[in-house]
């Protein structure tokens, strides 16, 4: 299937959509605190989507029962948010789509919960990071091969590395769409497969594991970890392809930065 080229009102409505991602990210970073429950913090971002006139785009998406993914400490994705009640020094990632007049939008952050640990915020800060530099990367012309090879390469260099199975992906009028991003160099060679070309619209998510790369699936069918068993982070954007350069869509000034 062809790779989706957005015409510039298209992307305003994904602008859109995102912008309601982004401000429903921002009140959850606000509001992790010690003492919060997990199915609180959903709570919150679900009505708030919907005060926007959106729908939360996760909620029944391939049978996830839940507005928000908050994936707790080891879990580095896909999280089902459950009574658990936040704890000083635990880590949350928060992963949210919207649906607004048949368009889609997605972001994700990793927060720590009050004071964290010096390894943890090295975790959190290689995932955002990551997302930053790869953004920084997009040139058109480029294939999506080698952004998915930058990305293995500086996560490497942060002393950490890439999930496998799982990756970013185009989105527009679904949720998920071609292409699909993965976080390393699937295949031998980065000069092989299709490029990018404005117009298009993807999300870029850096999802990151301390040491082995290998993910599991947990009991619930949609907790995510790493093998080897430590925590984990998460950060994503949907770019949109605009005169050659990624223009951020899911972004309120600098808040989600």
């Amino acid at each position: 299937m062809a790779i989706a080229l957005r015409k510039p009102q298209e992307i305003e409505k994904l602008r859109s959509a995102n912008l309601i991602v982004a401000e429903a990210l921002q009140l959850l970073r606000e509001n992790t605190k010690a003492g919060m429950s997990l199915n609180e913090l959903n709570l919150m971002a679900e009505e708030f989507i919907i005060s926007r006139g959106a729908r939360p785009s996760f909620k029944g998406l391939y049978g996830f029962p839940s507005s928000v993914c908050t994936s707790l400490n080891e879990v580095i994705i896909h999280g089902i948010p459950t009574d658990y009640t936040l704890k000083e020094g635990d880590v949350v990632g928060y992963d949210i789509g919207t649906e607004l007049d048949g368009y889609f939008g997605d972001a994700a952050i990793t927060v720590g919960v009050g004071h964290i640990s010096a390894d943890d915020e090295k975790l959190i800060a290689c995932a955002k990071d990551t997302l930053y530099y790869a953004i920084d990367t997009i040139k058109v012309g480029m294939r999506f091969k080698e952004l998915s090879l930058a990305i293995e390469q500086f996560i490497i260099e942060q002393g950490f590395v890439p999930l496998h199975n799982f990756c970013g992906h185009g989105i527009g009028k679904k949720p998920h769409e071609e292409p699909e991003i993965p976080n390393y160099l699937d295949g031998k060679s980065a000069k092989a497969g299709p490029k990018i070309k404005n117009g298009m619209v993807f999300c870029l998510e850096p999802m990151i594991c301390q040491k082995e790369n290998k993910a599991e699936v947990l009991e619930n069918g949609w907790d995510v970890v790493s093998t080897d068993g430590l925590r984990g982070s998460h950060y994503e954007h949907t770019v949109a392809i605009v005169n050659g350069k990624a223009q951020i869509l899911s972004i309120i000034g600098d808040l989600n930065g």
